[in-house]
């Protein structure tokens, strides 16, 4: 009896069984392996073998999304930015930057050795709170369309959001993948992780930032699902936060219309829903192959931000529905490969970095065009590597590259 005890002590108490199963399950996805050495869980090897196929579609179609994104951002765009007296290439210009910079990045996402990746993941999300607190100081933040979640440096406006999203994959991989034994254990593994997902997000609504609060909690509760987490901390720590967010939602008449003006796009089209009714509007005037590129009239002063967050509906207006096709297949092979690249993963930081990606990907997808065709609320949230955004588009584009690098390991 006492061993009993002291071995359930150990090893962090009761284990669910439906978490058990889960995990379990992943394993057996994932293929069962021998346990690597100690030397192995810490210094990956890459593989001069060819390359799997995981590793260039993600490569392929990373390139062309980018590639579409700067000429739907320069369609989209160049009426508005002549309007404003600036050159028609304004936007697409800054955006041709941010997809270098971004280029960059993926490349030393790609490039870094996970070991080494592993040994600053600790303190990345320092960093990343840090500089989502910024945009309270006066003179360095800026509220843009209601939100203050920018910072202000130089020329440019840094939305640190969108950085904290993959900062909470690398980050939560790290952990979950060293404390793997003990991951039912609430204050060895999952109150961690639970108290820097809670302040990103807490941070995130205070700077009135509703949709990256939603995708930060998001993203959280995915990599405790994927790390086989009991559900019921889980699921606490949900309802937790949902009643939390919608009490700061419901003490303001104002954001509480914004979000359920989608329930009735027609009766709020003249006031709180009328991006969304001419967002749907445009996508209506696409028929099967659209206008054609440059030729959409949602962009004219109809549909708000068009080159930003309601971009899909421009993509829909001028390539019509062979064109959304299209482009909801290119997320569909980035999102499907990143799970296969993280099932044919022998390491556990591996899997957790690939999955993450893959689940960041469907969350935050999901939410923009759901957003744009009026089924969720519209919450500001840019569609990634296609909408006008430095943030957004660095961010994507170095997840990307951690998806090529888990990609080149060996089995």
């Amino acid at each position: 009896m006492t061993v009993a005890i002291q071995t359930r002590r150990r090893t962090g108490g009761k284990r669910s069984p439906i978490a058990e199963r889960r995990r379990q399950a992943l394993e057996q996805a994932r293929g069962s392996r021998n346990k690597p050495s100690r030397r192995s869980r810490y210094v990956e090897r890459v593989s001069k073998d060819p390359k799997p196929l995981g590793f260039y579609v993600i490569a392929v179609v990373t390139l062309t999304l980018v590639l579409f994104g700067l000429v739907m951002v320069l369609s989209s765009s160049s009426i508005v930015s002549f309007h404003r007296g600036r050159s028609p290439w304004y936007f697409f210009t800054k955006q041709a930057i941010y997809a270098a910079v971004g280029g960059a990045a993926l490349y030393i996402a790609y490039r870094m050795p996970l070991d080494k990746l592993r040994l600053i993941a600790r303190t990345l999300p320092i960093f990343g709170l840090g500089f989502m607190w910024l945009s309270f100081f006066p003179g360095i933040g800026t509220s843009v369309n209601g939100a203050r979640a920018w910072v202000h440096i130089g020329d440019y406006n840094i939305q640190p959001a969108e950085f904290m999203k993959l900062i909470l994959v690398v980050y939560g991989a790290d952990l979950l993948a060293r404390r793997e034994k003990s991951i039912h254990d609430f204050t060895q593994a999952l109150r961690p992780y639970l108290t820097v997902v809670a302040l990103a997000a807490g941070t995130a609504i205070v700077q009135s930032d509703i949709g990256s609060c939603v995708v930060l909690s998001l993203i959280g509760v995915s990599m405790l699902f994927l790390a086989g987490a009991p559900l019921k901390p889980m699921f606490l720590a949900a309802i937790g936060a949902g009643c939390l967010g919608a009490l700061y939602v419901v003490q303001d008449p104002d954001k509480l219309s914004r979000i359920t003006s989608f329930l009735d796009i027609h009766g709020t089209r003249e006031s709180d829903g009328y991006q969304v009714y001419q967002a749907l509007i445009s996508l209506s005037n696409g028929g099967l192959t659209g206008t054609g590129i440059g030729a959409g009239t949602g962009k004219w002063g109809y549909v708000p931000i068009a080159h930003s967050d309601f971009i899909f509906s421009i993509v829909g207006e001028e390539m019509g529905l062979l064109g959304v096709l299209g482009l909801m297949t290119l997320f569909a092979f980035l999102i499907y490969f990143a799970f296969q690249v993280a099932l044919s993963c022998r390491h556990r930081f591996g899997f957790l970095v690939a999955a993450g990606i893959g689940c960041w990907m469907v969350v935050q997808v999901s939410i923009n065009i759901g957003g744009v065709i009026g089924i969720m609320p519209v919450t500001g949230l840019t569609l990634p590597f296609i909408s006008f955004g430095g943030s957004s588009l660095i961010a994507s584009m170095a997840a990307a590259g951690l998806l090529m690098n888990v990609a080149r390991r060996p089995r």
